[in-house]
C-alpha cells in the first residue's frame, strides 16, 4: 500500500471535530480556503463547510475513488511529518494558509517552507508556549494541530490589526471597553481584557490568548453589566428615562442595554431571561413570573411584541427584538395601533439549473414582478447519475468563498457559492490553490453531468454568480425542462480554458418583410444559414419558438415548425418550404382563447310579503 501523507485529516477529525473544524458524511463537503496572493480572511461557511484540510494523495482526477484513511482503516499509516526549512508540499501550503489567516504569515502561500514561514512558525510558537509549544521555527505535530484548531492569534499590548478592532468592538458591546476602536492593543484594551477574564473565570493576564477570545466571542461570554454590583445604587429620577416626542413611548434607561445572547423557548434558569421578563412586564406585555425560564407565557409575550411592532413573530429574542424592547423608545405599546409588517424586498434574481440540458439560467423580474427576463445563461456540469444534484427549490443563505476544498477528493475550486449544506456553485476543479492548477478535464466536461452533486461553471460564470447573486435568491434544480440543443450550442465554450475568446459572428439583419427565397428547396433539420435565423425570429414573434435564435435548425426549431404547421392545417413534417415561408409573412400571433363565461344560475323570485 502506498503511504499517503494525510496532513492533519485523521488527527484533526479525532481532536477537533467537536469544534466544527471538519465534517463527514455529506454528499460533497466543501471547505473554503484563502485565495492565492491575498491576505484577507477567508470567507466563512457554516455547517459541514468549516475548515480547510489539505490532503497530499497521488494526483488524479476528482472522479477517482478518493478512498480516505478513515474508510480504509489504515490509521497506522497516518503520518504528520515534521515541517522544516526546505520542505515543500500541500501540508506546507496548508500551514501557510492557517498562519496567514491568523496574521502570522505575510508572504505568498506557495507550499515552500522558506524563511517567512519559519519566522511565522516561531511567532506562533512563542505566543502559544502556554499550550506546550516550544519555539524552534520547525512545525512539529503539536504545532500543526494547534495551528489547524486555533481560530485566533494571541493579542497583547502593542498588537495591531483588524482582529484588534474586532476585539475592541466586542469588548465595547459587553461593556468592558469605552475607548476608540483603533485597532491598537494598548492600555485600555489590556484593562478591558483583564476585567473580562476576571468576570469569566479565566486567568487574568491582560493578554487575549485564543482561549480568552473563544469565550469572548461565544454566547456564554459574561458581560460587565451581567455581574452584580456589590453596592448597587438605586435611582428614582424620572428624568433618567427617555420618551418619544409625542410622549407615547416606553420608559427607557438612558444607558443602552447591550444584546449579548439570543434567547429562545426552552431556556431555564437564565439571568438574561429574568432581565427580559422584568422588562416586558414593565412594558405591559407579560404578566407571568420572573423565573428565568423561557416558557409558553414568555414566548407568547415576545410574539405579541414582534407582531405589534411589524416584525416576524418568531418568538425568539434575537438582537433586533432585544434592541426594540430595551433600547427603542418608539416601541409600540399594548393597545396602540400595530405597525404594518415590513414587506421584504424581493431578490434581484432567480436561478434555474436545467439538468437535462446542463444549463444555468439567471432571470430577473418583469413588469409584473415575475422572474421571466433572462440575464445570463451558462453551461454547467451537474451531478452524475448516482451523485445527482438535489432536485427542488433552494434558498441561498449568502455564504461564499473565493476558494474551497473537497477533503474527500483532495481537490479545490474557485468562487464557491453555497446552495445547500451539500452542494454549491463553483468553478472547474483545481489540483491546488493556484490559478494555474485547473484540471482541464473538468473544464472540458462542462455541458455534461460530471460532478458529485455541485454545479460546476466556467471560472467567469462562477465569479459572476459569486459577485452578483445574494442571500434570498431561489435556485431551482429541475430535470423537467425540454431538450434545447439550440441554446446549448449557442453557449458552447472554447475548447481550452486558456484559449483566446473568439466572438460569435454577428447575426444577420432581420425583417419580417424580407423573407428567404427557398423556391423549390426545403429547409430541413441540421441546416445552418441566415434563412434558418429568419424562420426562428419569425416563429418567436408568432409565439412558437422560445429559445435562442442561432441560425442552426435543430430540435427546438423543428418542433416550433411542427406546431405552426398544425395550427395552420399543414402536414406536420417539421421542414420548411416556400409555401410555409409565405404563410409566416402574413400570419399573426394567435389570439388566446378566452375563458368561457360562467352561465348565471336562475334568479330567485322573492316570496310575496305577507
Amino acid at each position: 500500500m502506498k503511504r499517503k501523507w494525510i496532513c492533519l485529516v485523521t488527527a484533526l477529525t479525532l481532536m477537533v471535530a467537536a469544534a466544527g473544524l471538519y465534517a463527514f458524511g455529506e454528499e460533497e463537503p466543501v471547505i473554503p480556503v484563502a485565495p492565492e496572493g491575498e491576505t484577507d480572511e477567508m470567507d466563512d461557511v457554516d455547517g459541514d463547510d468549516s475548515e480547510q484540510i489539505p490532503v497530499d494523495i497521488p494526483e488524479g482526477e476528482e472522479e477517482a475513488s478518493g478512498e480516505s484513511a478513515e474508510s480504509s482503516g489504515s490509521f497506522e499509516e497516518t503520518v504528520i511529518r515534521l515541517l522544516k526549512a526546505g520542505d515543500e508540499g500541500d501540508d506546507v501550503l496548508f500551514l501557510q494558509l492557517r498562519l496567514e489567516s491568523l496574521q502570522y504569515f505575510t508572504g505568498t502561500p506557495d507550499g515552500k517552507y522558506g524563511p517567512d514561514t519559519e519566522e511565522a512558525v516561531r511567532q506562533f510558537q512563542a505566543d502559544n508556549q502556554a499550550s506546550g509549544l516550544t519555539v524552534t521555527g520547525q512545525a512539529d505535530e503539536a504545532t500543526q494541530i494547534l495551528a489547524a484548531a486555533t481560530h485566533y492569534r494571541t493579542l497583547r499590548y502593542g498588537s495591531g490589526g483588524d482582529d484588534v478592532k474586532e476585539l475592541q468592538t466586542r469588548l465595547t458591546a459587553l461593556g468592558y471597553y469605552t475607548g476608540k476602536i483603533s485597532g491598537n492593543y494598548l492600555e485600555g484594551s489590556t484593562n478591558g481584557i483583564k476585567l473580562f477574564q476576571k468576570n469569566n473565570d479565566l486567568e487574568v493576564t491582560g493578554v487575549a490568548d485564543p482561549r480568552t477570545q473563544e469565550v469572548l466571542y461565544s454566547f456564554e461570554a459574561v458581560a460587565k453589566y451581567d455581574v452584580a454590583d456589590p453596592t448597587p445604587t438605586p435611582f428614582d429620577d424620572s428624568s433618567y428615562y427617555l420618551v418619544n416626542e409625542d410622549e407615547s413611548g416606553a420608559p427607557m434607561s438612558g444607558v443602552p442595554v447591550y444584546f449579548t445572547k439570543e434567547l429562545k423557548s426552552g431556556m431555564t434558569g437564565s439571568d438574561l431571561v429574568k432581565q427580559l421578563q422584568e422588562r416586558i412586564k414593565e412594558l405591559g406585555y407579560y404578566d407571568g413570573p420572573v423565573s428565568g425560564n423561557y416558557m409558553e407565557k414568555t414566548l407568547k409575550a415576545i410574539k405579541k411584541i414582534q407582531t405589534q411592532n411589524g416584525m416576524k413573530a418568531s418568538g425568539v429574542t434575537d438582537e433586533a427584538t432585544w434592541n426594540l424592547i430595551f433600547n427603542n423608545p418608539g416601541i409600540v405599546m399594548p393597545g396602540q395601533t400595530p405597525k404594518p409588517t415590513a414587506t421584504p424586498e424581493p431578490a434581484a434574481f432567480a436561478i434555474t439549473v436545467d439538468v437535462k440540458n446542463q444549463i444555468v439560467s439567471v432571470y430577473t423580474r418583469d413588469e409584473e414582478g415575475n422572474y421571466t427576463v433572462p440575464v445570463r445563461q451558462m453551461l454547467c456540469s451537474s451531478g452524475k447519475v448516482g451523485t445527482d444534484s438535489p432536485v427542488g427549490d433552494w434558498v441561498l443563505n449568502g455564504r461564499k468563498a473565493r476558494w474551497c476544498y473537497f477533503p474527500k477528493w483532495g481537490d479545490y475550486a474557485r468562487y464557491w457559492t453555497r446552495i445547500n449544506k451539500s452542494v454549491a456553485f463553483h468553478s472547474p476543479i483545481y489540483s491546488s490553490v493556484s490559478n494555474k492548477a485547473m484540471k482541464t478535464g473538468s473544464y472540458k466536461m462542462l455541458g455534461q453531468r460530471a460532478s458529485h452533486g455541485c454545479i460546476r461553471l466556467s471560472v467567469a460564470d462562477a465569479k459572476w454568480i459569486y459577485d452578483n447573486v445574494g442571500a434570498g435568491t431561489v435556485v431551482t434544480i429541475t430535470t423537467s425542462l425540454p431538450k434545447d440543443p439550440e441554446l446549448k450550442e449557442a453557449l458552447k465554450l472554447p475548447a481550452s480554458p486558456n484559449a483566446t475568446f473568439t466572438p460569435e459572428p454577428a447575426m444577420p439583419d432581420y425583417s419580417r418583410e424580407n423573407p428567404p427565397e427557398l423556391k423549390k428547396r426545403n429547409m430541413v433539420q441540421g441546416e445552418r444559414s441566415d434563412d434558418v435565423y429568419w424562420v426562428q425570429r419569425r416563429l418567436k414573434e408568432l409565439g412558437y419558438y422560445n429559445t435562442m435564435c442561432t441560425g442552426h435548425f435543430l430540435d427546438r426549431t423543428a418542433q416550433a415548425v411542427r406546431d405552426f404547421q398544425k395550427d395552420n392545417g399543414f402536414y406536420q413534417s417539421g421542414t420548411v418550404n416556400q409555401q410555409l415561408i409565405d404563410l409566416m409573412v402574413t400570419a399573426e400571433k394567435p389570439t388566446p382563447t378566452p375563458e368561457p363565461t360562467a352561465t348565471p344560475g336562475p334568479t330567485v323570485t322573492p316570496a310575496p310579503k305577507q
